[in-house]
Parts: structure tokens; C-alpha cells; sequence
């Protein structure tokens, strides 16, 4: 046996999570052997806790096979391949809807008894279990935190078969796990009690949480985050697709150059532009190249070309109404890092700051000493190659700047803590460095 009871294997889960104390992280327990073991991790962590409700759609002549799962506020996510091959009928998927959200809603009414759900939107989620065994209720939580809004999913489980990574796929992003044996029958074998939790003891946890002391729970002293507005970037002759985030009181705005291959929905950047957000500035997140120009590997590296792009980029974002006299910064990622010091390497320019998360920055080349704006470089610890042409890319540069080594991190920052640590970084160079800037006279 590894634990006593949920509870206990709640402690001993929240060992494993200490990286994302005061990461303004939601606590979600899968309803209802996930919620005593989330009270737990919520408790250690000072974060508000809640249930996450998910009902899988079945399909009607096989129940047992899931074609899709709903969530609260009409959160739906569908397997269009599931539905075409055992051919569900829209109405026959709209009246499994309907029964299912019937029974979520009035889950939802019984565990929190009035209260609102927390918000996700742009935010940490965390979401617990009692364990794993199949995965596919996890895959599912994780894909309606997802389209609630979650900037970056933990999932996290004391117990899970020593395969459960690949049976997870993409849908977090970080897998937790106290422990994986090889041999796995089920749950409950890894637990001294492991009887069934009721709706008695789900609205207990819950109500616990929300009675505790304000002074435990993380203080929300920064901006509220606002809605992603989708936006036109005009670039030349190009139109870009792109989200712009501005919260009130901006005290610049940052804008994302990706790396290879990379694009505005790149989970990483936007779980940086979230934590940029929260600090009070702005982000611009936009995709380099349009679809057809993707095609052609080599546009990819054309890092003169994706730096034109940004600096016609940075013109439109200066003069959108909401960032009007705003500083502007570059965040780059990977080759994207290049594309941002060559962007601000340009006379005329004006980037109050730039950060470079895993980049490649030497490939600005002889660009580099010509940048003028603060350059932070940050690279993992165990991301060796990267970490010498960083170096060298530094020997270079000529403007205020630092290079931050994140201790553990490979290139992609996929390690417990380390997005966190890199988020910070960068929020902190930028906030420490971005004031308004007037626009140049003509």
C-alpha cells in the first residue's frame, strides 16, 4: 500500500507540487474520489479549490464509448471522428447533450450549493484525481479546463499505471505522479482504505475551502486579466492573425515572436503572455507567417524575414487606441528570439526591453551589438548547446543585459517548475523595464 486514504495521498501529492505555491494556480478535484485528495493540495498550496465537472457523452447504441464531454458554461468538446464513424445524427448528439447536461447541472447546483465557479480564464489549473487508471475521465477534465480558458494544465494523480504519460498524449501540460508501478490492476489496490466518497463528504471539502481565511488564499493585488480579442495584424502587405490582450492600466505591451514551426496558440507562450498579463501588461500574440508561407520549411528560418514582419507588427500595435504611447517589448522563443534582437536592432526601434526564452540568438549575427534595448537570455540548465551559443551570443551584445540559467530545464522548459520559473524571469525584466515611451516626431 502506498496510502492510508485520499487524504493521505492528498499530502503526499501536494509534496510533489511545492514548485507551484503562489503561482496563482485553481485547484479542480474530479468529483468524487478526486475532491478529498484535491482539498488537500489546496490547503498546502493557499489555492482555491473546485470541483471539475465533466460528463462523457457515449454514444447511444455503445454508452461505454465517448464521443465527446461537456462541461460547465456550455463547455463541449467533440471526437468528430468518433460521431462520423458510428454515424450520430445531430439530433441524436444534441439529446445525449441535453440528458447529460441535466445531470452535470444539478451536480453542479448540489456540490457548491450556490456558489459560482472559479474562473480559469488565463490561469494555472490543476487538476486532481485519486488516481489513473484508463485516463480517459483525466483526458477529458484537461480538455474542458482547456476550453474554459486554462493558460497552462497540471495534471496531477498520486497513483497511475508506469505507462500513463503516453496514455495522457498532449492534453496537460505537466503530468504529476506520486507513484507509477509497473504492476497496476487498479486504484484501490495502492490504498489501506480506499471506500467510496459521497456527495456528503465532496460538499464538505468544498466548503471547507471556501470558509477558509482570506489570508491563506492567494491576494489578487494585480489587474484582472481580460478577454483575448482577436485582431487583424497588418504587417506590409500581409494581414496576420493575432490575440491582443490589454488590461486596464497597461504599463506597456509585449510583443510574441515564435519560434520554428511555432504559432499564437503555442500553449508555452500564451502561459507566458497569461503571467504577463496578471503583472499589468499587454501582450501581442501573432502568427509570423500566414498558412501558405508555413508551407515553404525554409520561410521558417528566414530570420530577416520574420524580424520585417515583427517590426511592421510592432508599427500596427503602436497604433491600436489601447496601446497608444505604451513601451513595447519583444518576447522570442527558439529562432524567434533572433527575429525579436534583429526587430530591435533597427534604428529607430524604440523596444524597451527583450526577452529570449530557450532562443537561438546568435542567429541575429552582427545584429547584436547593435541592439539597444535590455536583453534578458534565458536557457535551461540542461539544455547544453543552447546554452554556449548563448553565451558567445552575449560576448556580443553591447546593451544592459543578463543571461539566466534556469537550473534543470531542457530546451522546451517541459519540466515540473520550470515554465514558472522562466514566466518570472520575464515578467519581472519586463516589468522593471518597460515605461511609456513617447512616439518619435516625424
Amino acid at each position: 500500500m502506498f496510502f492510508m486514504d485520499r487524504r493521505d495521498a492528498g499530502r503526499q501529492l501536494a509534496a510533489r507540487l511545492e514548485h507551484l505555491k503562489g503561482a496563482e494556480v485553481v485547484v479542480l478535484g474530479l468529483p468524487r474520489g478526486g475532491v478529498p485528495v484535491a482539498a488537500r493540495v489546496a490547503e498546502a498550496l493557499g489555492a482555491p479549490l473546485d470541483v471539475c465537472l465533466v460528463r462523457k457523452l457515449g454514444v447511444p447504441f455503445q454508452p461505454e464509448l465517448g464521443m465527446g464531454a461537456i462541461g460547465e458554461g456550455e463547455v463541449r468538446v467533440i471526437n468528430d471522428d468518433v460521431v462520423r464513424t458510428a454515424r450520430v445524427t445531430p439530433d441524436e448528439l444534441a439529446q445525449v447533450e441535453a440528458r447529460e447536461r441535466e445531470v452535470l447541472e444539478s451536480r453542479a447546483r448540489r456540490y457548491r450549493g450556490g456558489r459560482e465557479s472559479v474562473g480559469l480564464q488565463g490561469r494555472t489549473v490543476l487538476v486532481v484525481d485519486d488516481g489513473v487508471a484508463t485516463g480517459s475521465t483525466a483526458r477529458a477534465a484537461c480538455q474542458i479546463a482547456r476550453a474554459r480558458g486554462a493558460a497552462r494544465i497540471v495534471l496531477a494523480v498520486p497513483v497511475a499505471p508506469q505507462d500513463w504519460t503516453a496514455r495522457l498524449g498532449g492534453d496537460a501540460d505537466e503530468l504529476v505522479c506520486v507513484h507509477a508501478p509497473r504492476i497496476f490492476y487498479a486504484i484501490g489496490q495502492f490504498y489501506t482504505d480506499f471506500s467510496q466518497t459521497d456527495d456528503d463528504e465532496v460538499i464538505a471539502c468544498l466548503d471547507e475551502a471556501a470558509a477558509r481565511p482570506v489570508s491563506t488564499r492567494p491576494t489578487p493585488s494585480r489587474p484582472a486579466v481580460p478577454e483575448d480579442r482577436e485582431v487583424d495584424v497588418q504587417a506590409g502587405a500581409m494581414v496576420l492573425r493575432g490575440q491582443l490582450t490589454v488590461p486596464e492600466g497597461a504599463a506597456g505591451v509585449v510583443a510574441f515572436a515564435h519560434g520554428s514551426g511555432s504559432s499564437r496558440h503555442s500553449p508555452r507562450n500564451r502561459f507566458v503572455a497569461a503571467g504577463l498579463n496578471r503583472a499589468g501588461l499587454g501582450t501581442l500574440l501573432f502568427d509570423l507567417l500566414t498558412e501558405e508561407e508555413e508551407a515553404d520549411r525554409a520561410n521558417v528560418f528566414d530570420t530577416g524575414l520574420l524580424a520585417r514582419r515583427l517590426a511592421d507588427a510592432t508599427g500596427w500595435l503602436r497604433g491600436q487606441p489601447e496601446t497608444q504611447g505604451l513601451a513595447v517589448g519583444y518576447f522570442g522563443a527558439s529562432t524567434g528570439a533572433a527575429a525579436a534582437l534583429w526587430a530591435a536592432a533597427e534604428p529607430g526601434a524604440r523596444i524597451a526591453a527583450v526577452v529570449s526564452r530557450g532562443g537561438r540568438p546568435d542567429l541575429a549575427g552582427p545584429r547584436l551589438s547593435a541592439v539597444t534595448a535590455p536583453t534578458l537570455l534565458i536557457v535551461g540548465g540542461h539544455d547544453p548547446l543552447v546554452l554556449d551559443l548563448n553565451r558567445e551570443a552575449q560576448a556580443r551584445l553591447r546593451c544592459e543585459n543578463r543571461l539566466a540559467v534556469v537550473p534543470g530545464a531542457t530546451h522546451l522548459f517541459e519540466e515540473s517548475g520550470a515554465l514558472e520559473k522562466g514566466t518570472d524571469l520575464a515578467r519581472d525584466w519586463f516589468t522593471d523595464h518597460m515605461a511609456p515611451v513617447p512616439h518619435a516626431t516625424a
